[in-house]
């Protein structure tokens, strides 16, 4: 790789509520989709710190990170995803940036093929970081 390349590197929040949906934000930017929290890394944060950053920005709230469950490489955007189990802290209530429009809890049967494949893994998590390419 060479030094002027560009490559990505992002973190996401798996949320589940008590039905086990996970929370997804729809997206105020592009093509307006539906996405879990989290975003990009930006120079000198850790993975930890870009996932409570990217949180409380999205969300208008902390998380408490409870493990990392895999690392994701989408082809098509060139970046690594570190995906991570969190929970919201308690008595937390949302509230969207100008980055979302709305948010909702969706069963993981209505998520797009990566999604539920990288949510699944979360929430079925072994103690084995998983990777895929996407």
């Amino acid at each position: 790789m060479a030094f002027e390349d560009t490559f990505r590197l992002s973190c996401h929040a798996v949320i589940v509520n008590e039905s086990n949906e996970v929370l997804l934000l729809k997206a105020s930017y592009g093509d307006c989709s539906w996405g879990l929290p989290g975003g990009a890394i930006d120079p000198g944060e850790t993975i930890h710190e870009t996932l409570y950053r990217e949180c409380k920005e999205e969300l208008g709230c902390g998380v408490s990170i409870q493990y990392l469950s895999g690392v994701y490489y989408h082809q098509y955007v060139n970046s690594q995803a570190f995906i991570f189990r969190c929970e919201l802290l308690q008595n937390s209530t949302i509230c969207l940036s100008e980055e979302h429009t709305e948010y909702c809890f969706m069963p993981l049967s209505q998520l797009s093929a990566v999604q539920r494949n990288r949510v699944d893994d979360c929430l079925n998590f072994d103690g084995a970081v998983k990777s895929e390419k996407f």
